[in-house]
This record gives C-alpha cells, structure tokens and sequence, in this order.
C-alpha cells in the first residue's frame, strides 16, 4: 500500500474528481458517508456529538458528517470557524446544507467563540484541520485545541488529528495538537502515523475507502510503502517434491561469547525453524554444550579463543553469513569482526554488538557488501547516524545510510521500516508490544539469514522476514498474551506463521 506526502493526496483528489468523473461537492459526500459509517458503528444515538469545524475541506468533511449523523437521529452540535471570511467552497457548500437542516444545532463562529461544555458522554468530531496543514497551529485555533484536550469528551479525528502534520513533525508544538481517541483516516495512512510520538495523538486509527481513483494511486510515484500480507505472499519461494536440504541453504551464524549464549541459541533456533536447509553455528568453545543441548540440529563450529569470536571464518562454504547476536565488543572481537566483513563478498546479516562496533568504527562501513541487512534498534541506529530529534529524523537518516552504503537498513520498532539503497520505506505491519523483550531482535537476525541463505534477494529477506518475524510475534501473543511472551515464543511459533501464509499459495 502506498503512503503519500499530503500534497500528493490532494493531487489524487483532484485526478479523481477529473476522471471518474466527480464533482468536488460529491466526493466530500462519499467521504463523509463514509465516516458517518464508521461512527454509528462504535458511538450510538443516545451519544451528543459535538463538531468542530475549520475553513478548509477538513471542516466541509466535518460539516456534511454531522449534517447525516442528525439525519440519522443523533443529536449533534457544529461549530465552523470562519475567523477570515475564507472558507473553501466545499466547505461553503455544506454550511449552506446545514444552515437548511433544522436538526443541527450550528453556530458560525468569526470572532468571539464561546465554548460548549463538553462532557463525559460527548463525542467530539475533530474537523478543524486535515493533511494540508504545513506548520504548527496557534493562537485562536491552538486555544480550541486545548480546550477540547482539556475536556472529558471522546475526540474522533477526521483524516488526521488537527495540528499533526502529514509528515514531519520534529518542531510542531505538542499542546497545539489534538488527542484523538480515534483516527478514521481516508483512503490512505499518512507517514505520521508510523512514528512513536504521534501515538498518543492519533489513538485507534483506521483506514475508510472513499474509492479515491485506482489508477490514478497506481500511477502516483512514493518512496513509502505500508507492507500487506499479499505482498509478502508473492515472494514465498514454493517447495518442490524432490527438494533436499541443499536446496535450501547452507547459512553461517557468527554469535555469541561467554555467558551470552542465549543470543546463539534464539537466532540458530530460528533460522531453522525459517526453513534453513543447514545451519553452521560458529561460538566460543565455552557456549559448546549449551549449542549442541539446545540446538541439536545445528552444526557448531568453535572459534580458537574460549570466550569469544577472535577468528573470522572464510565465508566460501556459505550461502548468507550473520554477524552479531551476543557477541561483545572487546578489542579482539572487533579486529576479527572488521576483518570478518573484509571477507565476505555477498550480502551479510549485520545486528546487535556488530552494529555497535561498526559505530565505533565508521571508517569500516565503506567495506560493507552492497546488499547487505543491517537491523538496528532506534539506540543502534543513532550511535550509527548520530543523535535524532524525531522518528522522523531517525528514519531520514536510516534512509541515507542505506543510499549512501547501497545496503539495507532495517530499523526496529512498532512498524519496523526497511530503507533501501534505492531510497524507498516500507512499513511493517506486523507485531504487537509483547515482541519488545529481550533477544526478540535475535530472532529477527536467525529469520534473515535464513531466508537470506535460501536465495532470496536482500529486498525480499527485508520484506518477508520483517513480516514473517512480526506474524510468529502476533501468533505468539494469541497463545500467551503479551505480558508473558518469550522471544523464544517468537521462534517457536515461526513454522505457524509459515503455515498461515502459505496455506493459500500451495494449494
């Protein structure tokens, strides 16, 4: 699915309004039916609405709402600010429309506003502004944002919570921006939503079709991209009856040191259990019996030194090589790290403490393979890029990592982004809160690897793996909730999350 910029959002609505054909007035209509919909879905008649209106489509959008929420048999209150005299003609529309209906109560506002009391019980329709916005809201329309936030009401936003901003958001003003409890977002999802700190102003979004023109978003260029199940469906290699183990791979997992063999074990287990044909497990000799007790099906190779990696390993046996998980960042370790990547000619798997040697280390990463997949969490990424203001920023910079390197960054976190080399996002949809436990990240490593050793391109071990990793997490909280989830729960529901999105495409 693809996310547009706002500019490109307004430019799909006028392409529809153009070739459908469709008058402007009329695809505010559908959209409006649209959310009237949504609301008489989660908020009955007995709830007293309140809208607040603003001068652009945003307010015409709340105007028609609350207009078809009477005429359904909700009491409902609207208030338009029009403090210029400039309101948009659609919006002009739907206040004459609702100047006609009796059963609004509306009040035009264009200078003194006297607020209405908002109780527990109301539902506040937030329409005062949309995607278009370009900078932060202040004085009479910041004030009415406080206002509302300062209330018990319930706020559903219409498109966006007024005074977010479609995309980034590092120095708008927190106080100046609406709390939606929900967010019912048209056609599309806006980059805002994907970022940690505008949670708390969108709530429970959704997405509402308004049957913007197909072709015309088939034809619209973005760089973001939100992953859907059925893309990750496509990728799926299928399995052939006389297929043998080496068909499947043979997959080099560089990992661990003293006392941190749990990081070897959780990233082995899942490899296998990603469909590795063999795996290759290369540990400190110390880590030996927990690696043969706990992952028998692993082949375990011992570095010379008892604690920690001190040997790089000649990477011509292997099909994918991953580096990182548990490995400690002493000065020996990271000699044979950086000599280790010097090696390596094809894509690798980079995570963890090899991450955090890199940091330390930048003049290396021009000797990283083009291709390869580094997963840093938004710590590891920063001690990488430099230190952020914002997720936006975070993401900004994760993305000229990968152009500049021509490798993939795949930054952890509730919507796990991939950055390419070629400058495009995706979105992971995946996962829930229960995955933020310690060597979840590990787990993600075995999965790349795996699917990295099993032929697929670097993209496509991005994409599937992300997805795959996040769907076992789900899977796993299904089980277990999310309280009590293990990221060994994670690697064990993985040959469950394989038969969920394969079930169609083998059939």
């Amino acid at each position: 699915m693809k996310i547009l910029p706002g500019i490109q959002i307004k430019q799909l609505d006028a392409y529809t309004i153009e070739h459908e054909p469709i008058a402007s007035i009329d695809l505010m209509e559908r959209a409006a039916k649209a959310l009237t919909g949504a609301i008489m879905k989660y908020w009955g008649k007995e709830t007293p609405v309140v809208a607040f209106a603003g001068p652009g489509n945003n307010g015409g959008d709340a105007l028609a709402v609350s207009r078809l929420l009477a005429e359904q048999g909700y009491s409902v209150k609207a208030f338009l600010f029009n403090t210029s005299e400039n309101i948009s003609e659609d919006c002009t529309l739907n206040k004459e429309l609702i100047e006609d209906n009796s059963l609004v109560e509306f009040t035009e506002v264009t200078s003194k506003f006297e607020p209405p009391v908002l109780s527990k019980e109301c539902l506040v329709i937030d329409g005062l502004f949309g995607s278009g916005l370009k900078k932060a809201l202040s004085g009479g329309f910041a004030a009415v944002v406080k206002y509302i936030n300062a209330s018990p009401a319930t706020v559903v936003s219409i498109d966006l919570p007024s005074g977010l901003m479609c995309e980034d958001n590092t120095y708008n003003i927190k106080n100046h921006i609406i709390r939606a409890y929900r967010t019912l977002s048209l056609q599309l999802p806006k980059l805002s939503f994907f970022f940690a700190e505008n949670a708390e102003y969108l709530g429970k979004w959704e997405l509402l079709d308004i049957q913007l023109s197909k072709e015309g978003l088939q034809d619209t260029f973005t760089t973001w991209h939100l992953t859907e199940e059925d893309d990750v469906k496509k990728l799926i290699k299928p399995r052939k009856r006389f297929d043998h183990k080496g068909n499947f791979g043979h997959a080099l997992l560089i990992s661990g040191s003293y006392g941190m063999a749990g990081a070897s074990v959780l990233a082995a287990k899942a490899c296998l259990r990603t469909g590795v044909g063999i795996l290759t497990a290369h540990v400190p000799l110390k880590n030996n019996d927990i690696l043969q007790t706990s992952v028998p099906e692993a082949i375990v190779q011992h570095d010379i030194n008892e604690n920690q990696f001190t040997t790089p390993v000649y990477p011509d046996s292997y099909n994918a090589v991953a580096i990182g998980p548990g490995l400690g960042q002493s000065e020996e370790t990271a000699a044979a790290l950086i000599e280790q990547i010097k090696l390596c000619q094809d894509p690798i798997v980079l995570d963890a403490d090899a991450l955090n040697i890199l940091a330390t280390h930048r003049h290396c990463l021009p000797s990283i393979p083009r291709g390869s997949i580094l997963t840093p969490h938004p710590k590891e990424l920063e001690r990488l890029a430099g230190k952020c203001e914002s997720s936006f920023e975070r993401l900004s910079k994760a993305r000229d990592l990968a152009t500049n390197y021509k490798i993939y960054i795949v930054l952890k976190g509730a919507y796990t982004a991939i950055a390419t080399p070629e400058g495009n996002c995706y979105f992971n949809p995946t996962g829930n809160p229960g995955m933020a436990t310690a060597g979840s990240g590990d787990v993600l490593t075995g999965v790349l690897l795996s699917l990295l050793s099993q032929g697929y391109s670097p993209e496509e071990t991005c994409k599937l793996g992300v997805y795959l990793h996040g769907l076992a997490g789900d899977l796993a909280k299904e089980k277990l909730g999310e309280r009590g989830l293990l990221s060994g729960d994670i690697a064990d529901n993985l040959p469950f999350a394989w038969i969920k999105l394969v079930k169609d495409t083998e059939m």
